[in-house]
C-alpha cells in the first residue's frame, strides 16, 4: 500500500511540474514585431503612382491635386498651346550628346529634359542674366569650370556647359538625397530650397510650399518627358522633326555637335 501511494504521489508531482512549466512557457514567449525597412519622405512609393508619372525613378504620388498639376502642365505643352515642333527638333538634336555625359556622371537619363524646361523655345540670355541650354548664371557657371567672359561664353558649348550641370546636380543630390528636390534646387538654389524645408519642416516636393515657377517645375519636366517620349498623344502629328534651327544656335554650336 505504501509502494502504490508513494507512486500515485510522484505521478501527480510530475504532473504538477508539466503543467506549471507549459504555463510558464505560454506566458513568456511573445511574438516578435515585424520590422519595415525605412522610406525616405521624400521618394514616393514607385508602386502607387498617378498615371505612371515618375521623375528619375521617383514616382508622383497619388493625389487629385497633384494630378491636377499635373495635368496642366501637360496641356501647357501640347501641341495645341505651343504650336511647334521646336521641342522634338532639339530633342533629337540634343538627346544623344547629353545622354552619354549624364549616364558618365551618374545622373539620371531623366535630366535630359531639363534644358528643354529651362530654355524652353528661346535661345540667349534671361532677364536674370542666366544663359545657354542649361541657362547657368555667370557666377554659378565660372564655379563649375566654364569660361564666361566678353570673349568667350562656354555656357553656349553644349558638351562643356553638361558637364558642368552633371557637377552641380550631382552636389545637389548629395545635399538633399533625392533627385526630385535635387531639379528643384536646380531651379531655385540651394539655400532657398534648404530655408523652404527648415520652415516647413517638410521635404516631401510635392507637399511643400514653393513660388510658382518652382512649385511646377518637376510636373514641366515630368510633362516634357511624357510629351518627348509620345508626342501623338499630346496633339502632335507628322514629321516632328522639320524645324530648321535659328542660325546663332547653329553658329555658337556648331563645332560641339559634332
Amino acid at each position: 500500500m505504501i509502494n502504490k501511494h508513494l507512486i500515485t504521489c510522484s505521478v501527480i508531482a510530475v504532473l504538477a511540474i508539466v503543467f506549471e512549466l507549459n504555463i510558464c512557457s505560454t506566458t513568456v514567449v511573445k511574438p516578435v514585431a515585424k520590422t519595415s525597412p525605412r522610406v525616405s519622405k521624400f521618394i514616393a512609393n514607385n508602386n502607387v503612382t498617378a498615371n505612371n508619372y515618375s521623375f528619375a525613378n521617383e514616382a508622383l504620388p497619388v493625389s487629385n491635386a497633384i494630378d491636377k498639376k499635373m495635368q496642366r502642365s501637360l496641356q501647357k505643352h501640347n501641341y495645341k498651346n505651343i504650336g511647334s515642333h521646336l521641342l522634338q527638333r532639339k530633342a533629337e538634336k540634343l538627346f544623344p550628346i547629353i545622354e552619354p555625359i549624364l549616364k558618365a556622371y551618374g545622373i539620371p537619363n531623366d535630366f535630359k529634359y531639363l534644358p528643354l524646361v529651362e530654355s524652353g523655345l528661346k535661345e540667349g540670355t534671361s532677364p536674370k542674366g542666366a544663359r545657354g541650354l542649361w541657362q547657368f548664371m555667370p557666377g554659378t557657371a565660372r564655379s563649375y569650370g566654364l569660361k564666361v567672359s566678353k570673349s568667350i561664353d562656354e555656357r553656349l558649348n553644349v558638351k562643356k556647359s553638361t558637364i558642368a550641370a552633371c557637377k552641380y546636380l550631382r552636389e545637389l543630390h548629395g545635399e538633399f538625397n533625392s533627385w526630385t528636390l535635387a531639379a528643384a534646387a536646380y531651379n531655385n538654389g540651394s539655400i532657398k530650397l534648404a530655408k523652404a524645408i527648415n520652415s516647413q519642416s517638410e521635404d516631401n516636393y510635392y507637399r511643400m510650399k514653393l513660388n510658382r515657377e518652382t512649385g511646377s517645375y518637376v510636373y514641366n519636366l515630368i510633362a516634357m518627358k511624357a510629351i518627348i517620349a509620345h508626342p501623338k498623344d499630346y496633339g502632335y502629328k507628322g514629321n516632328y522633326y522639320a524645324y530648321l534651327q535659328p542660325k546663332n544656335f547653329l553658329i555658337s554650336n556648331s563645332n560641339n555637335l559634332l
